[in-house]
């Protein structure tokens, strides 16, 4: 007998191939040559990401492109110019089959299939980042993950990248062995260019003071955390947020406040913040979160790819993991030994504090500086300009 895993998998390869007689079906309608169509996460977030920032530039440049985004969410807003569309399957294969240009930042799903003379960029969500993925996930890399891994990569032209230290992850740690394009991410654009408008608009619209210092908490998601309803106050992998405002103001000045922000896993399970905390706010459903990071004065994070996005501003950037061990046995090996990271680490949270209040700011950006140029990190703020401009050629080809 088949065992459970071989069952789930010939299930989900015969449900793909019904459903792509939709992808075969819709060729019968022409490729639009100004047509691009936009997706996050599997259509799970809106506005959001890297897509987002290229989205916005062609936006900008209003040469009669016909933008499309695909979205699981009805009520999530788009601006004007922008497309919204139900992400269901009849919608997905008609607008995916008839556009010039694929732009995503995760995988396309198993049944998905492209035409001839379409575009597929590959933005990803995280660029440099803590967890391996694909192959460098190991055993804990189950058969499906692979297939549907393979099956995206596979229709892939190009992966956007903004490092040598990406490039080199590409062919174990997405499947990819095709061309790149090192231009940066979109999303940390307005991490370098928007900076003090970020500032002054996000304090004026959660009603803090001018002056207020923030730091953003960014927890990444636990597989343990599946399908369970609860606060994240309650898990033991939390710091102390009393704590941890009191360290931050002992070694900053000022009135320090928490953004929360956790994973979209966790908040499509109604997981949220405790409301008790006066110097906590959840803007976990938000979905750009860049547009709050631009305001931020520091970042924390346990695993999350964004403290790399973070340290573009180069403020301090702090790890706080009491769970390494066990997160490694779950996900697989760090990309990186985290003690050789520039950003300081907390396994407690008496560790936490004590590398927030004894923070060498200057230590610190020498450490920052010396990792952007060992990796050839490139982010110029202009990533967003780079991708238009070139799918802009590819598009009048």
């Amino acid at each position: 007998m088949m065992d459970k895993e071989k069952l789930y998998i010939a299930k989900r390869l015969l449900e793909a191939k019904a459903q792509s007689v939709l992808f075969y079906l819709f060729r019968l309608f022409p490729i639009r040559k100004k047509k691009i169509v936009f997706c996050c996460i599997e259509g799970t977030t809106g506005y959001s990401c890297n897509p987002k920032y290229i989205a916005e530039e062609f936006l900008r440049i209003d040469d009669g492109y016909e933008l499309v985004w695909l979205v699981n969410d009805d009520s999530k807003q788009f601006p004007h110019g922008i497309h919204k569309v139900r992400n269901s399957l009849w919608y997905r294969a008609y607008h995916l089959s008839t556009a010039k240009v694929w732009v995503d930042n995760s995988r396309k799903q198993l049944e998905v299939r492209k035409r001839k003379n379409q575009l597929y960029i590959q933005t990803w969500h995280a660029k440099l980042g803590f967890k391996p993925t694909c192959l460098d996930r190991g055993k804990s890399f189950s058969r499906i993950a692979y297939l549907v891994s393979k099956h995206d990569s596979d229709m892939i032209d190009y992966v956007l990248s903004n490092s040598a230290w990406y490039d080199n992850t590409l062919p174990t740690g997405m499947l990819y062995t095709g061309p790149v394009l090192r231009m940066g991410s979109p999303r940390c654009d307005i991490l370098i260019n928007n900076r003090e408008t970020a500032h002054m608009c996000i304090r004026k619209f959660y009603n803090l003071p001018a002056d207020a210092k923030i730091v953003m908490y960014a927890p990444t998601f636990r597989g343990g955390s599946q399908g369970i309803k609860r606060s994240l106050q309650q898990s033991i992998h939390t710091p102390d947020y009393n704590q941890l405002v009191q360290a931050l103001e002992k070694r900053f000045g000022g009135m320090w406040y928490i953004l929360l922000r956790l994973h979209p896993q966790l908040t499509v399970r109604h997981v949220g913040a405790d409301k008790r905390n006066a110097r906590l706010l959840d803007v976990s459903f938000v979905d750009d979160m860049y547009e709050l990071l631009a305001a931020c004065d520091a970042f924390l994070t346990d695993y999350s790819s964004a403290a790399f996005d973070a340290a573009v501003m180069k403020i301090p950037v702090f790890l706080y993991v009491d769970d390494y061990e066990e997160y490694e046995a779950e996900r697989g090996k760090l990309l990186w030994d985290l003690k050789k990271l520039p950003f300081p680490l907390g396994c407690s949270n008496d560790e936490l504090d004590n590398q927030i209040v004894n923070f060498d700011n200057y230590e610190y950006q020498e450490k920052l500086q010396w990792f952007f140029d060992q990796n050839d990190v490139m982010e110029d703020g202009k990533a967003s300009v780079h991708i238009c401009q070139f799918l802009v050629q590819e598009m009048m080809r």
